[in-house]
């Protein structure tokens, strides 16, 4: 059997992680002064609030009662996923050419 919380401790600690990169890059695009990164820049700031949400979402799962345990898991899973996959999808423009 889990124990409680078994994800919530995961996805908390990976969507940190990547919330600080994804901070990084916003940074050095801002130092840098790319003036056509602006697609990147929104990318990465949607990407932030998802990475945000979850990393919350994560930490109140830990806290909560059992019976808002698994919902606010749930949630952080979901949009732990979504931000992974715009960062993926961000990553693949950037290699392919698709953002100049």
């Amino acid at each position: 059997m889990r124990s409680k919380n078994d994800n919530s401790q995961h996805i908390l600690t990976t969507s940190s992680n990547l919330l600080g990169f994804c901070f990084l890059v916003l940074t050095s695009l801002k130092v840098l002064k790319l003036q056509e990164a602006t697609i990147i820049d929104e990318l990465t700031g949607a990407a932030i609030i998802l990475f945000m949400t979850s990393s919350i979402l994560s930490f109140l799962s830990m806290r909560s009662s059992r019976k808002f345990e698994i919902r606010y898991e749930n949630a952080a899973d979901l949009i732990f996923l979504l931000g992974l996959i715009l960062m993926f999808a961000t990553t693949m423009m950037i290699v392919f050419n698709f953002i100049k």
